[in-house]
């Protein structure tokens, strides 16, 4: 008589207590966050954290107090203090103060939030901005933003993936499914039983959450952006970053430790599928952003010494998507004005993670996510706690 075969070991599923879908800024300030707390948390990204393909990469991007609406300009000087964190932990400063200049039809309107949200600013008449600043050529009255920095973005990144737990490079989550007690994350190397999934994945989050009956909306775009050299010498004194307030949005800033600067356009780049990016400068952007250069900073050479592409997870409306649906908890909708929340945001996704969200009474709790970026605004979906 033939032994009956022995049966092979049941399959057992990989467990976390907490994973992170994306190494992007948003997902790794989120895994941070959760760590200082002694959690437990995976990072799942797809390639390499700050991946060209991504949005988080880069050398530099602005942190600015200058928006047209005072509950931003508030959230900035919230996001000030994680970002101090952030460089206690790393050792190394990470936001660079340089003077902001604004101007552009729009830039009485961020005045008037700056002022009503307390935030330094001034008034600068043309012949003193040219005297003060004479490398960018501005029209009109111009506000001087005096707390602004230049965040040192590639480092930062690589402080955040310092500071967030295990991340597994390489791996590709497929679908969610959240039977209410716990997630099963499916990806390229096997499945996760998680207890709460923070999906930070950028434009790929939308696919994601469709997997688990979540609909998401947004539209990304492929942005451009130059770095230029100066012309002749390199400027004597430091750069400011300026910001032309119009419908075009030009840009730019200065990068930390070089005489480039950085140029581009917000908000102007085509729509694209995420996963077929074409990386090639798009000759209708470039020379748009050239004529920029020409218009704003006429000691540089317009031809750009570099040309990156960046990937913007935009929201209808340009607002974040901090929520909580079941146990998944969703950074989304960044709209290429992220970066600068970065720290602050992983505070609003592990308060959301944690079930603690806006407890003012507990110590060190996050401050609460404002209700304006409620993925309910869109679909009628319960919000925050609602299971």
């Amino acid at each position: 008589m033939t032994p009956p075969r022995p049966r092979p070991p049941a399959r057992t599923r990989a467990r976390a207590e907490f994973v992170v879908i994306g190494g992007g800024v948003t997902g790794l300030a989120a895994a941070w966050a959760l760590t200082r707390r002694r959690r437990e948390v995976t990072v799942l990204e797809q390639a390499q954290p700050g991946h060209l393909d991504s949005g988080s990469h880069g050398t530099c991007r602005i942190f600015r107090f200058g928006y047209n609406e005072p509950a931003y300009v508030t959230l900035v000087r919230q996001a000030r203090q994680p970002w101090a964190e952030l460089e206690d932990a790393c050792g190394e400063r990470l936001l660079h103060p340089t003077p902001q200049l604004t101007f552009g039809p729009q830039m009485p309107q961020v005045r008037a939030a700056m002022l009503a949200a307390g935030a330094g600013c001034e008034l600068l008449p043309p012949d003193e901005v040219a005297a003060r600043f004479g490398c960018v050529k501005a029209t009109g009255e111009v506000l001087l933003e005096p707390e602004s920095a230049v965040i040192a973005a590639d480092r930062a990144m690589a402080c955040l993936a310092a500071l967030a737990g295990e991340i597994r490079p390489g791996v590709r989550v497929t679908g969610l499914a959240d039977d209410g007690r716990r997630v099963r994350v499916s990806t390229s190397a096997g499945d996760i039983d998680a207890g709460v999934v923070i999906a930070c994945a950028g434009p790929w989050t939308s696919g994601l959450l469709a997997t688990a009956g979540i609909a998401l909306p947004g539209s990304p775009t492929l942005e451009q952006i130059a770095y230029v050299a100066p012309a002749d010498a390199a400027p004597e004194s430091t750069m400011p970053i300026f910001v032309h307030y119009s419908a075009e949005f030009p840009y730019g800033l200065p990068v930390p430790g070089t005489h480039h600067y950085k140029v581009g356009l917000h908000h102007s780049g085509p729509l694209v599928e995420p996963d077929q990016q074409d990386q090639r400068a798009d000759p209708g952007l470039s020379r748009r952003i050239e004529h920029a250069v020409r218009t704003f900073l006429p000691g540089f050479d317009p031809r750009p010494v570099a040309v990156e592409r960046c990937l913007y997870d935009n929201s209808p409306d340009t607002d974040f998507i901090v929520d909580r649906v079941g146990n998944v908890v969703i950074g989304s909708g960044t709209s290429g004005h992220g970066f600068k929340f970065g720290p602050l945001l992983g505070e609003w996704l592990a308060a959301l993670a944690l079930d603690t969200a806006g407890d003012a009474g507990r110590a060190g709790a996050a401050p609460a996510v404002p209700d304006r970026f409620a993925l309910s605004r869109f679909q009628g979906l319960p919000s925050r706690h609602g299971r």
